[in-house]
């Protein structure tokens, strides 16, 4: 007698045995976006086991995931793209309701390639599939090389337009015939991407006539040969020959660049380039040279234009840090209530208009190179001690912060300034300055190595010739006794903006009188009476007075302008306008 199996008698497996069995990749979250659930697929592509991944918010696997927003709306997304690590997917995303009430969500989603498998053993008549068809053609025929596709019976199945017009034809007259009727020829064709499987590419070939270099790749499905491609690269061997001699070109344009780039770099910023035979001028880049090999903080104290930025380069140029980046801050240019974020950066809403995610400040940005402070002596007290700090700590806080930020940088100060001065006065700490005050470079002002003047002089000839395009051969010899005779308030700098200027309104190959600013063609007439009654530093003050007025003249009474243009700092310009009574 038969027994009938009743439906409470079979084992119903449960929803998870159900879900496991699919071929996707399954996760469902609670509402709060937690993993309630996985497949062993959604296991294997995160390479973790499910255990570990149950109760985890999906966030920290799907960073900023849509499933969340299904949670929050309960509108499904289906058949969305998903663009993971290896690959591209189709993804379905749907809430879960219990009892009117969203409960949690579950996404589901398979790998496109998979996915293209079933598309491609669709009927080939299909719509989409004759889209896709009609596409790929208008592609081929835009393309510059020729294309060929050969099946196993070496029927042509594809040919764009570059190609069959080897044979004046279109590729309607030669697609579906045979390629050796086309070809009109009886030696094997493709033989190797037919017969072995083997691509060869950059072969030497002739169609109908024309020399040409060509790839032909076998086209493999399951493991077998269904045809070959034929891609011609040029249709004439001396295109290869004028492209190979375009590159060769190219290249040596590439290289002689980039050998003059390294060669401008290592000699900007290098000791060799900062002019100067002077013995006292010598001996501190001697000492500087030695300096450069160590770490140590370098305090650099010269009057303003004697190159005290160039000096700063060069110990990074030629030091251990020469390979990380070099930072500038001119703590005179910046504002006090801006300083403090510039140097040590700040959080993300730190203060009103702080940008989205923070900013790191100049010492991060410097770490593994050198930081160079100018204008030490206009730091503000407040900052003067948090400088200190770093200094000590090597560390950093950013502004909103209370995390400590290891730095590690090397550090390159300067002023103009006579900091025991300033101490005495109590606007330089004492503590601050013996931490900067490691080694101290003291670079004497042009008035003190007038013996290197006409060295220069001559560099600056070279230097604006290259940038004016001129030939400018040198200086007049009364140009030339006018320079010697000068003070020289503005140093190397304010030499450099004379012959500048001179530039700007040269009318030969020689530099005179008359193109010399107001100011020393005044002291040039002056002559003999430096040395009357008035003395030197009386005619030195008249000629500052004169560089003022032209430089404000010049700049429409913009202060700054007038100060870069005079190679001062802006407190400088004022300190002398109100010296000289002149109204702003």
């Amino acid at each position: 007698m038969s027994k009938r199996v009743g439906l409470a008698e079979t084992k119903i497996p449960d929803l998870g045995d159900i879900l496991d069995s699919l071929a996707s990749n399954v996760v469902a979250v609670n509402k709060a976006g937690e993993i309630i659930y996985c497949s062993p697929q959604f296991a294997r592509y995160l390479e973790m086991p499910r255990e570990e991944l149950i109760g985890r918010h999906i966030n920290e696997f799907f960073p900023g995931t849509p499933l969340l927003d299904v949670l929050k709306d309960g509108r499904p997304q289906l058949g969305r793209r998903l663009q993971l690590k290896d690959g591209v997917y189709l993804v379905n995303r749907t809430p879960i309701w219990l009892n009117g009430e969203i409960v949690g969500a579950i996404s589901e989603f398979q790998n496109i390639n998979e996915i293209q498998n079933i598309i491609d053993e669709l009927s080939s008549d299909n719509a989409r599939i004759r889209e896709l068809k009609n596409l790929l053609e208008l592609i081929l025929d835009l393309s510059s090389d020729g294309i060929v596709a050969i099946d196993r019976n070496y029927v042509i199945t594809m040919a764009n337009h570059n190609f069959a017009s080897f044979w004046n034809k279109t590729p309607e007259e030669i697609i579906g015939k045979n390629v050796y009727e086309v070809y009109g020829e009886s030696k094997p064709i493709f033989p190797r991407a037919m017969e072995t499987g083997e691509a060869e590419y950059g072969y030497l070939g002739n169609l109908n006539g024309h020399e040409v270099i060509a790839n032909r790749v076998p086209l493999i499905r399951d493991g077998e040969i269904v045809g070959a491609l034929g891609v011609v690269a040029f249709r004439d061997v001396e295109e290869l020959y004028a492209l190979i001699k375009k590159i060769r070109h190219l290249k040596s344009e590439l290289d002689y660049y980039k050998g003059e780039l390294e060669r401008v770099h290592r000699s900007k910023f290098s000791f060799d380039q900062i002019i100067g035979r002077n013995k006292q001028f010598e001996a501190v880049k001697e000492t500087a040279r030695r300096v450069a090999m160590t770490s140590s903080t370098v305090l650099i104290l010269g009057e303003s234009g004697t190159g005290k930025e160039l000096f700063a380069h060069a110990l990074h140029t030629e030091g251990l840090r020469s390979k990380g980046p070099f930072i500038k801050v001119n703590c005179a240019a910046v504002p006090e209530n801006l300083l403090e974020s510039e140097l040590f950066g700040y959080v993300e809403g730190a203060f009103t208009g702080a940008r989205k995610g923070g900013q790191p400040g100049k010492f991060e940005l410097a770490h593994g190179g050198t930081i160079f402070l100018d204008e030490i002596g206009d730091m503000p007290m407040s900052m003067q001690a948090k400088l200190l700090r770093v200094l000590q700590e090597k560390e950093i806080e950013r502004l909103g912060d209370t995390r400590p930020r290891r730095v590690d940088v090397r550090v390159v100060v300067a002023t103009n300034q006579n900091l025991e001065e300033l101490i005495g006065k109590g606007r330089f700490r004492e503590d601050l300055y013996y931490r900067i005050n490691v080694v101290t470079l003291n670079i004497p002002p042009l008035r003190e190595r007038m013996d290197d003047l006409e060295l220069l002089v001559e560099h600056f000839i070279k230097h604006f010739n290259r940038q004016f395009g001129q030939r400018v051969t040198g200086v007049s010899a009364e140009v030339m006794e006018i320079l010697m005779d000068h003070h020289w308030p503005g140093n190397v700098r304010e030499l450099e903006n004379v012959l500048e200027r001179a530039y700007n309104v040269l009318d030969g190959t020689v530099i005179q009188k008359k193109h010399l600013p107001l100011y020393l063609q005044k002291a040039g007439l002056a002559g003999g009476q430096r040395t009357g009654q008035s003395g030197l530093p009386r005619l030195v003050e008249e000629a500052e007075r004169e560089a003022i007025l032209e430089a404000l003249a010049a700049t429409k009474g913009n202060k700054r302008q007038a100060a870069q243009l005079l190679g001062i700092s802006r407190a400088g310009l004022y300190k002398k306008l109100k010296r000289y009574q002149i109204e702003g």
